[in-house]
Parts: structure tokens; C-alpha cells; sequence
């Protein structure tokens, strides 16, 4: 009875993650909370989840990219990358890109290389932005500080009585498959969309509202007298008057006060509205701020904002900026943008003020696409800082320092320099990927305690009875990757963790090559843009639709399955 109560309780998590209105932090601590109330979880058990070696790793690893993401040399290579054929340029941009996720976090390395795509002019950034969020995830599967999901996975084997993954163990199998990715990616290049800048769909990129004061020179006059059908780069989409949308708008139609102007445009012309007295963007007169500086950002995942409207937040008093337009992938945003909530991955177009910078709730909230807030590295102190973690990595991989005193050593030298502050560390401390993690661990415990990983492993038997040990091992990746595209990466890996672990029990074989297959699968996630943080950040900025995803992805994951599935034998073999 207990275990059927646990998977209803999984089903129910599934689909609460699926449907998105909750995050999966409070749901994930939320459901190990009432196993610990119920009585499935100890306190020892259910406090030791988030005190786990690999999650404290996971966490200081997050830190010190802080400071790696602000080195200019991934823009300085990358640029040169970039030049020549489209298949050339995307198969040598992937691989750099792979090789820094290899070590980096992958959201810190996309971070740092959105702004180069975006602005660089050898090719449209749509042709880049979707194999850059794919090569960040196969670079990340070749080491195992490459991606969070591997230091979980590793972490459940050390709950579970295992020893732990070494920093290269998962380059067997993960090197092949990156290079894999890499060739496919490349010739997936015809596939993408070629959204050009001077393109109708870059012209209608962003929507601006502005409001028409009582002392407008524009009231009392037609569109036409008041040549609002002559902005060069801009157009009248429509007007918001008294709560009821007029749309088209007419030539004839008369400006009345209090009317909202939606326009849509190039960021570039959006100052053709200064010419015209008394209207208002976002509260503020509209000459005033579009002679601010305009910047680019995408919504981050953690950020405050999910959900949220402009107006719930007070936008311009949080973070002394006004938004000017927004972007959702290709999707056209009508009605007042004051009143749409916004997602994770929005594209918003801000107008800033002297103190946006000096905002400390910024990187939290935002990827900046093509600048950042915090001063970059110089050469010297980049190169000292890279060079320190190339050690802390290459002494980790010879076993002759733990990765976890290594880490420890590098934040200190980093808070002790002046390059990394307490302050930084505390705005970006990753508080809900830990407390997603450590629940998810601690979900795992009661999975297998309470024996609903048995179930589960009962009936992946019957589906593939007939096909023995290898169905098995192929059921438990494609559950994985299922998992994988529903709910977070890390998320699907302690849920299939004690499942893989069951089904090798039951067959009495070495777990290693199940383990593995919930390893790689948990990264498999690349056919829906909404199910990885990467594919968010450069869903808008390269205007993409979902079936780009799929038309790119579906290569791509199978290409990726079969090599993991071919090779994971041969290196981890099923015989114990």
C-alpha cells in the first residue's frame, strides 16, 4: 500500500511540474517534507539530503564560474570561430563551446556567449543560438563537474553504498557522443530558420505601449493628421481605450486621452516616439526614456519575476528601467505590456537609467545579452583565474587533491582577492537548484525504502519481457529521457536513479551501465525549449518557435540515444 502511495504522490509531482504554474523547488521540498511528516523519511535521512558532498561541490562549482564567466576569452575565440561557411562555423563553434561545458556550467558558458551570437554579422543568429544551448549540453556529459545532473547522479551512488564518479569517468562514452552532437548539429545547420536583421520578423521583434497624456498635441486628431502610419521602422499595431482593444487601427481613427499606443518595431527606430509631446512608455515621458541607453536581457531562471507583471513588481523602481518592449521566441505579444506575465526566457528591451547597474537583484533576475554589469576580468586576472581552476580540475582528475578541497581552496583565494565578494555570493547563491537537489535526493531514499522502485522495476519487466537485460537497459534510458523533457534534468535523475538500481537487482547485473543510462539520459533533453534553462535563453533572442526545436533536436536525440545506448555496454559491461 505504502509504495502505491508514493508513485500516486510521484504522479501527482508530474504532473504539477508539467502544467508549470508552481516552481519545482517548493514542489520538490514540499513533497519530501510530507514523507518526512508521514513517517517515510528519517530526520537524519531527510537533513543529510541537503547536506550532500556533491550538492556543497555542485554549489561552489556554481560560485567560482561567477567569476570564470566574466572572462572575455570565450567572446575573443569565439568571434574568430564564427567566420565562413554556416556548416563550418557551427561545427567549430559547438566544439569550443562543448569544451568549456566540459568544465563550466553550461548556463554560464551560454550566458557568456548569447551576446556574441547576437551581435556578431558573419551569420544570423539563428542559425547559431539552438546548437549553442545543444553543444553546451554534450559538452556537459564528458566530465563530471560538466553538468549538475552528473555530481547528483554521483551523489545517489554514495547514498546507495557506491563509490563515487571520478572526473573523467564519464568521458567514455560522453566524448564520443559530444563529437556525435557536434557532426549532426552541423549538418542540422539547413534546418534552422535564417531570421535575417532586416527581415519583417525581426521588425516585429518588440511591442511598445505608450500612453496619451492630457496634453498631448495628438488628441483630437486622426492616425493619419498625427502621421502615425509614417514612422520609418515603426508600426500602430493597435490602441487600448476604456479596457476594449481596437485592432486594426483605422487612418481615421482620432487619438482620444488616455488612449494606449501599441507599437511594434525595430529597437533601433524606437526613438522616432520622441517627437511626440505628451506620451508616456511605462510612466514615464517617452523622449525622456528613449534617450536612455537600450539593453537587452533575457528573464533568467531564478529570477523573481516569473509569472509576475511589470506592474506587480513596480519594474522601474526595482531596477531604474523601463520596459520598452518584449519578446517570446517569435510569439507577438498584443494588449498593454504592462499586464502580460512575464515567463523564463522572455526577450524584455530595457531603457535604463544612471543606477540600473548598480542594482544588486540584476544578475538574478537577468542574462544580459552583449554586456554584463560587473567589470570584466583583465587579461592578468583572468588568466591567473582560469589557470586555477585548470589545476583544481587536472589535480582532481590525477586523485591527487579532492575536487571538493580543491573547489574550497580556489573560493577562498577567489573572496580573498577581491574577485569574488561575500555579498555576490550571497545574491547568486543558488538556494533553489539546492533545495531542488536535496529533495529530489531525498524523494529518491523513500522510492526505493518503500519499495515503489520495485514496482516500477516489475513493470518495466512486462513491458519488455522477451528482451532480458538489454529492453531493460533501453527502458531505463528512454524513461529517463522522458523524464528528462517533462521535468528538470536533475529532477529526472533521482527518479529514475532507484528504478535503474531495482531493475539491475532484479537481473542480477552490475548496475554501472543502468546507472549511466539515467546519467546521460537526465541530459538528453532536447526537444522542447521549456524543459532546459539553456534552450530558454536563447528561445527569444533567436525568435525560434517550438517546432524548431523539435526539427533540430529530434536528429540530434537520436543520434545522441544510440551512441550512449552502444556504447555504455562496452564500457560498463552488465556482467558483474
Amino acid at each position: 500500500m505504502t509504495a502505491w502511495i508514493v508513485l500516486s504522490s510521484i504522479a501527482l509531482l508530474l504532473i504539477l511540474l508539467v502544467h508549470g504554474r508552481i516552481a519545482p523547488a517548493p514542489l520538490f521540498a514540499g513533497l519530501a517534507s510530507c514523507y518526512y511528516l508521514f513517517g517515510l523519511l528519517d530526520q537524519k535521512a531527510w537533513l543529510a539530503s541537503y547536506t550532500n558532498p556533491a550538492l556543497a561541490m555542485l554549489v561552489m562549482l556554481l560560485l567560482v564560474s561567477l567569476v570564470i564567466e566574466r572572462s572575455p576569452i570565450l567572446e575573443r575565440v569565439s568571434d574568430k570561430l564564427l567566420r565562413g561557411s554556416p556548416v563550418g562555423a557551427v561545427m567549430r563553434f559547438t566544439s569550443i563551446t562543448a569544451l568549456f561545458s566540459a568544465f563550466l556550467n553550461n548556463t554560464a558558458v551560454v550566458g557568456a556567449l548569447l551576446g556574441v551570437v547576437t551581435k556578431q554579422r558573419h551569420h544570423p543568429a539563428s542559425l547559431l543560438l539552438i546548437p549553442l544551448s545543444f553543444a553546451a549540453i554534450a559538452g556537459g556529459v564528458t566530465t563530471l563537474v560538466g553538468t549538475s545532473t552528473n555530481l547528483v547522479v554521483s551523489s545517489l551512488m554514495v547514498n546507495a553504498g557506491m563509490s563515487p564518479l571520478g572526473m573523467f569517468d564519464p568521458a567514455w562514452v560522453g566524448v564520443p557522443v559530444a563529437l556525435v552532437c557536434i557532426v549532426v548539429l552541423a549538418f542540422s545547420v539547413r534546418l534552422l530558420p535564417r531570421h535575417s536583421a532586416n527581415s519583417r520578423e525581426a521588425q516585429q521583434a518588440y511591442f511598445l505601449e505608450a500612453r496619451v497624456e492630457h496634453t498631448s498635441s495628438l488628441i483630437g486628431r486622426s492616425i493619419e493628421q498625427n502621421s502615425l502610419r509614417n514612422l520609418e521602422g515603426l508600426f500602430l499595431l493597435e490602441i487600448m481605450r476604456d479596457g476594449r482593444l481596437i485592432s486594426p487601427v483605422a487612418p481615421a481613427e482620432v487619438i482620444e486621452v488616455g488612449d494606449v499606443l501599441i507599437f511594434t518595431g525595430e529597437i533601433d527606430k524606437m526613438s522616432a516616439l520622441q517627437r511626440f509631446d505628451g506620451l508616456q512608455v511605462f510612466g514615464v515621458e517617452a523622449d525622456a526614456l528613449l534617450r536612455s541607453n537600450l539593453l537587452e536581457v533575457v528573464v533568467s531562471s531564478q529570477s523573481e519575476l516569473a509569472n509576475k507583471t511589470l506592474r506587480e513588481v513596480d519594474f522601474r523602481t526595482m531596477f531604474d528601467a523601463g520596459v520598452v518592449g518584449i519578446r517570446r521566441g517569435e510569439k507577438r505579444l498584443t494588449g498593454q505590456l504592462g499586464r502580460v506575465p512575464l515567463h523564463v526566457g522572455d526577450s524584455l528591451l530595457l531603457a535604463v537609467g544612471p543606477d540600473f547597474a548598480n542594482h544588486r537583484n540584476i544578475d538574478r533576475n537577468f542574462h544580459l545579452v552583449g554586456g554584463t554589469v560587473r567589470p570584466r576580468l583583465t587579461p592578468m586576472q583572468s588568466r591567473l583565474t582560469l589557470t586555477a581552476f585548470a589545476a583544481v580540475i587536472a589535480l582532481s582528475g590525477l586523485e591527487i587533491l579532492p575536487l571538493f578541497t580543491g573547489l574550497l581552496l580556489l573560493l577562498a583565494g577567489l573572496v580573498l582577492s577581491g574577485l569574488l565578494t561575500l555579498a555576490e555570493m550571497r545574491r547568486r547563491f543558488p538556494f533553489d537548484l539546492v533545495l531542488t537537489i536535496g529533495s529530489s535526493l531525498a524523494i529518491a531514499q523513500v522510492l526505493d525504502s518503500s519499495g515503489a522502485a520495485e514496482l516500477m522495476t516489475g513493470a518495466l519487466r512486462m513491458l519488455y519481457d522477451g528482451h532480458g537485460v538489454i529492453g531493460a537497459f533501453i527502458g531505463i534510458y528512454l524513461l529517463t529521457v522522458i523524464l528528462t523533457e517533462l521535468v528538470t534534468n536533475n529532477a529526472a535523475a533521482a527518479l529514475a536513479f532507484p528504478i535503474a538500481l531495482s531493475t539491475a537487482r532484479a537481473f542480477d547485473a552490475d548496475p554501472m551501465p543502468f546507472i549511466m543510462a539515467v546519467m546521460y539520459g537526465a541530459s538528453a533533453g532536447f526537444l522542447i525549449p521549456f524543459g532546459y534553462q539553456t534552450h530558454l535563453m536563447v528561445y527569444s533572442p533567436g525568435r525560434y518557435r517550438m517546432l524548431d526545436f523539435v526539427r533540430v533536436g529530434l536528429p540530434v536525440s537520436i543520434a545522441y540515444g544510440a551512441t550512449v545506448l552502444l556504447l555504455v555496454p562496452v564500457f560498463f559491461p552488465f556482467a558483474r
